[in-house]
């Protein structure tokens, strides 16, 4: 079909396509279809293949009623147990997330060929009580490019529960109609050999124990089996973990009690080696699931009610220890929540609590909004102490007592409990911080008075008045955080507000091309690039734009450009402490113009940030000082002390222009829809009308090491020889970080990812394995 065998290389995104197609075509066992349409306009082609008479429209449609009441608790046993020896398992074989992570595909679609054209045992096996959904490509635009993200630049395997891009948004809608009991996600890694789970700790604790089971006792030991049988050399656990709610192995688990897993390949070994590989984990694993046969739904079945009945309890899942990680040191507390409420009285507040549960309905989770005031006796707001509160009508209501009981808790919880300092990506993401909306929890007997929410449209941001004339530029082409962060920012200004910009380049700032622009946002990036990008005319072309009515936003690492052109007073040290994507809230200036629509408080993501210190008058956001009720964090936290009473956001006049500093990334992922606010009001919103001004500074720069991208490892004194030497064995370069008691190595990896890097995830390992001398290992 295609002039070649798969496995003799890659195949491009069109070839794939016209594969699964013919496939489709030439077997009645097979059916295709498009389920989304990436940013650059390239379809996602998926086949099912099964039996004649379940891969057929309304066989489909049966298929995805009938388990979605088996995902009802409510449902009669009587009726479950009819549904699950009529319908078929639904198996999920996915590759390609990431672009330039090629051999998930290959290997996706000789699995689908050989399931449509064999008809041994061992394929029968698979098809006698299950269909398999193949998405050969997640990211047809990223392989085409060869690139790890897709074209805004998102790592669309950290989109998974906030679904902006519309390649993630189509998939997850897919996996509601056809939900699975097990998802199969193909990566590519920079390490040698092949992993596939059991998964290493931490896992996040409300993953329901069904999932977990599968993964670590039936899957994980058929692919052992398998990859023993051929030799294939393969590792389990160390670095991949199942903590944040993300992944592709996370969100199916947690969302849809599936088996979520995922596969990565070494990806320097030959092509044919690479989807080889691929293939023979990919079948032993529907092979393992094919042998289970309506067991399987059974199980899965059981996993809803367990989850509902937990739900009525108020109960949730504890920390727990799966492969080999250190001791619990931070067990999930011992309170019961049986409802969540989310308020709906400020009407400034209406896009953000309209986004939040249309996320939470676009999972199957039951929204309820309340029809008379309901008296709550212990309702406990986020981040606050319990209090008696009568919450008004028209708040929202969700129970905790339905099948998506996980899914409830992971997205709306005030912390993550993360077991121990071990830490792949971020640790907080709950939906109400994020979205900066009022609301809380209860555990209570409560009898409310609510009626089903409607489905709520996706909610529309309209900037008002005349748009200034808007650039970005974006520092750097190849590191991973000014990539994403530029891609974040476009994705928002196209997709969320409809500003228009200009991308600029340091060449042409040089040039003059500031004379055409009022605002100029520069996310996040290395100050040192951008200076030395700018070169000498450039620097003083951007000193000189600003001083004459300028407005210049900059976002995280790239506010240091600031101190080098001498166009702030304010100043900044390196973080001492170990915060590796955290919820911090911060506290806003009511009259500063970076305050409407936010409120008192908001929520910043804060990563290993630098630490901003500035006059009073020039701190619109700032972290509450020690002893402050408002000082709360959602995620890990140690050192947490240095922040207190420190500029989280700087707001300065510099001759006739203005200086906005954002010492975290505001639009974080595109997913931090209270703090973004404060970015749109910086860009189209008045100057404050008693504006701070900078105190004439000489250009500087200052050796303060830099996180963003980096590697962290922080350790107590005494196991610091022991990372050294670590790190001098791989020859590697990092910056060391002192403070009292903890030793920080912010190790370079060159602008990569650890999935990318050759050495990284080993490291990390290796560090872990220092036990109670770490402080916290996380890998960017």
């Amino acid at each position: 079909m295609i002039g070649i065998d798969l496995g003799d290389r890659d195949v491009t995104t069109q070839e794939s396509d016209s594969y699964l197609a013919a496939v489709a075509a030439a077997s009645p066992k097979v059916v295709d279809g498009v389920l989304a349409t990436s940013v650059e306009g390239r379809p996602l082609r998926y086949a099912v293949v099964g039996q004649e008479k379940w891969v057929t429209p309304s066989g489909l449609d049966r298929i995805g009623r009938d388990l979605a009441r088996l995902r009802d608790a409510r449902t009669p046993e009587a009726q479950a147990r009819q549904i699950i020896r009529s319908m078929p398992s639904i198996l999920w074989v996915a590759g390609n997330v990431h672009g330039g992570e090629e051999s998930g595909t290959d290997a996706a679609l000789r699995v689908l060929y050989e399931l449509a054209a064999r008809t041994d045992c061992a394929s029968q096996e698979i098809l006698d009580d299950a269909i398999v959904v193949v998405l050969p490509t997640q990211n047809p635009d990223g392989r085409e490019a060869d690139t790890r993200r897709n074209a805004y630049g998102f790592d669309m395997n950290r989109d998974w529960f906030a679904r902006t891009q519309p390649e993630t948004d189509g998939k997850v809608e897919m996996l509601r109609k056809l939900p699975p009991q097990l998802f199969i996600d193909a990566h590519e890694m920079g390490r040698a050999t092949y992993f596939f789970p059991p998964n290493a700790d931490p896992v996040y604790h409300d993953i329901g124990e069904t999932p977990l089971d599968w993964i670590y006792n039936l899957y994980g030991t058929s692919m052992q089996e398998a990859f023993g049988r051929f030799s294939i050399p393969f590792f389990n656990g160390d670095v991949y973990d199942l903590f944040y709610m993300g992944y592709g192995d996370t969100v199916p688990a947690t969302g849809f009690n599936a088996a979520g897993m995922t596969f990565e390949k070494a990806n320097g070994d030959p092509t044919a080696q690479r989807v080889q590989e691929q293939y023979v984990a990919i079948w032993a694993t529907l092979s393992a699931a094919g042998a289970k046969d309506d067991e399987l739904l059974t199980q899965w079945r059981a996993e809803h009610v367990k989850a509902y009945q937990q739900g009525v309890a108020g109960e949730l899942e504890p920390n727990q220890l799966y492969w080999e990680g250190t001791a619990i040191t931070n067990p999930v507390p011992d309170i019961t929540i049986k409802h969540y409420f989310l308020r709906t009285d400020d009407p400034a507040k209406a896009e953000e609590v309209q986004r939040v549960v249309r996320r939470l309905q676009r999972m199957d989770v039951e929204v309820y909004r309340l029809v008379r005031p309901l008296s709550v006796p212990d309702y406990t707001a986020y981040g606050r102490p319990a209090a008696p509160t009568t919450m008004p009508a028209g708040t929202y209501w969700i129970p905790m007592a339905q099948g998506q009981k996980h899914w409830v808790q992971a997205m709306l919880n005030e912390d993550t409990y993360v077991p121990f300092p071990y830490f792949y990506d971020v640790t907080a993401w709950s939906s109400p911080l994020l979205e900066n909306i009022a609301g809380g929890r209860s555990g209570a007997d409560l009898k409310p008075q609510a009626a089903p929410l409607a489905l709520q449209a996706e909610p529309a941001s309209a900037v008002t008045g005349a748009a200034p004339r808007l650039g970005v530029w974006q520092v750097s082409a190849t590191a991973t955080g000014s990539i994403e962060s530029a891609g974040w920012l476009r994705w928002w200004l196209d997709n969320r507000v409809g500003l228009d910009f200009t991308d600029l380049t340091a060449a042409q700032i040089a040039a003059g091309a500031l004379a055409d622009i009022d605002v100029l946002v520069v996310p996040n990036g290395s100050d040192a690039t951008a200076s030395n990008a700018l070169g000498a005319a450039g620097r003083a072309a951007l000193d000189q734009w600003v001083r004459d009515g300028g407005r210049l936003i900059t976002l995280r690492d790239s506010s240091r450009l600031a101190t080098r052109l001498g166009l702030t007073s304010a100043s900044y040290t390196a973080a001492t402490s170990d915060i590796p994507g955290s919820l911090i809230r911060v506290e806003v200036d009511p009259a500063s113009p970076l305050a409407a629509g936010v409120g008192d408080t908001a929520w910043a993501m804060y990563e290993y940030e630098f630490v901003w210190t500035a006059a009073a008058g020039a701190t619109p956001v700032r972290y509450p000082a020690a002893g402050d009720p408002d000082w709360f964090i959602s995620g890990f936290a140690e050192g947490e002390e240095q922040l207190h009473g420190k500029s989280a956001v700087v707001d300065e006049k510099v001759g006739d222009g203005r200086v906005v500093m954002f010492g975290f990334d505001p639009n974080y992922r595109a997913f931090t829809g209270g703090t973004v606010k404060m970015l749109l009001n910086a860009i189209v919103g008045p100057d404050p009308s008693a504006s701070v001004q900078a105190r004439t500074v000489a250009p500087r720069a200052t050796s303060a090491p830099a996180a963003s991208d980096r590697m962290v490892i922080s350790v107590r004194p005494g196991a610091a020889d022991r990372v050294q030497a670590m790190l001098n064995a791989k020859a590697a370069s990092a910056d060391v970080v002192r403070s009292p008691g903890v030793v920080s190595f912010r190790v370079d990896l060159g602008g990569q990812t650890s999935d990318e890097h050759p050495w990284a995830q080993e490291l990390a390992l290796d560090a872990a394995k220092l036990g109670p001398q770490v402080v916290a290992v996380r890998l960017p």
